[in-house]
């Protein structure tokens, strides 16, 4: 079958579509999916260039996100039968360590994701275990099911369940254009809040405005601190959404009211921040991590999927092979929205 895959870590030069084995349902709760569509995260990108502790064995195939129909199940699978129209929670756990036991599968001792740890989605087949399988919403189209599941569990997480987004809240979530950005746009709003938006691109602002940000900032130009104080009478905002890292997390903290929260699950300019503690103790903040989610969570947000609530923002659609000119424009921060591979092409 076709994929798109890695030999060796280095830029989206070194991403190659091939022919590569089709999986089999060889274990009792194998499913394998032959897959319609898959969409890019910016974890592919680290997963082309090489994330520490994370040694995959090539070639690798990329994609954490997918949807597709049933190919063939183990003895054991009853969630699915072939034919079935799914799509992919990319995070896979053992279930059966005591966090998996206690329905907090993100925090299982050997988490893994699709297309990182385990084979991906770019390809015209996976196999998954049938607990990471759901039943795709029949009027969603493959584009919207495999554009959906990674970023919408990651911002659910980090807005519904962990911050705790209250109607009222004022929520500032850095770097609009992203999927998971995009993502906390549309939950945070869902939740009741007025939204602050970054970029440094004034046409992805005038975007963002368009789904409902209802106060811009280009942190290219303006000093958004400042700004925020502004604009909120000194106060502040209550939540910060931050998967930046290094280069905005000082600022990040200065932005928020006495009790406000910051929620990050990335670090996309660096890992080593710094933090005034006796700001934090003295304004009662709290600091949160967030990786991913559990079943309910993803339930739950496919439940918004299906009643059209909340829907993907796409950038663009191409073939799967045009996949590495897809990571290439994820790179270059160009994108608004999802990239999605058509493999049904």
């Amino acid at each position: 079958m076709r994929a798109v895959t890695l030999r060796s870590h280095g830029g989206p030069d070194v991403v190659v579509v091939e022919d590569v084995p089709r999986p089999r349902a060889d274990g009792p709760d194998d499913v394998v999916v032959a897959l319609k569509a898959a969409a890019l995260n910016h974890l592919d990108l680290f997963v082309v260039r090489g994330l520490p502790g994370a040694s995959p064995s090539f070639p690798h195939v990329l994609g954490a996100d997918g949807a597709g129909v049933v190919e063939a199940v183990g003895p054991a699978v009853t969630r699915v039968k072939p034919g079935d129209r799914v799509l992919l929670n990319p995070g896979v756990s053992c279930q059966r360590c005591e966090y998996c036991l206690a329905g907090e599968q993100s925090l299982c001792e050997t988490y893994r994701l699709l297309g990182e740890h385990l084979p991906g989605t770019f390809a015209e087949a996976v196999r998954v275990p049938q607990w990471s399988v759901y039943p795709a919403p029949p009027d969603v189209s493959w584009t919207d099911a495999a554009a959906f599941p990674l970023v919408h569990l990651t911002a659910w997480r980090m807005l519904a369940t962990r911050a705790a987004v209250r109607p009222g809240e004022r929520v500032l979530i850095w770097g609009i254009g992203g999927g998971v950005a995009l993502a906390a746009l549309g939950i945070a709003r869902l939740l009741g809040a007025t939204v602050l938006v970054t970029s440094s691109s004034d046409a992805k602002l005038a975007r963002a405005r368009e789904l409902g940000a209802e106060v811009t900032l280009n942190h290219a130009a303006a000093d958004v601190p400042r700004e925020v104080r502004r604009l909120t009478g000194g106060r502040g905002v209550d939540v910060v959404v931050d998967s930046v890292g290094e280069a905005t997390w000082e600022r990040s903290l200065r932005m928020l009211a006495p009790g406000g929260r910051l929620v990050t699950c990335g670090a996309t300019t660096g890992p080593r921040v710094e933090t005034d503690v006796r700001r934090m103790f003295w304004y009662h903040h709290t600091l949160l991590g967030s990786t991913m989610g559990n079943a309910r969570e993803f339930a739950a947000v496919l439940r918004l999927l299906g009643a059209g609530t909340l829907r993907p923002v796409v950038d663009s659609v191409v073939p799967l092979a045009e996949a590495r000119g897809a990571l290439e424009r994820m790179a270059s921060g160009a994108h608004f929205g999802k990239l999605v591979l058509d493999i049904a092409a």
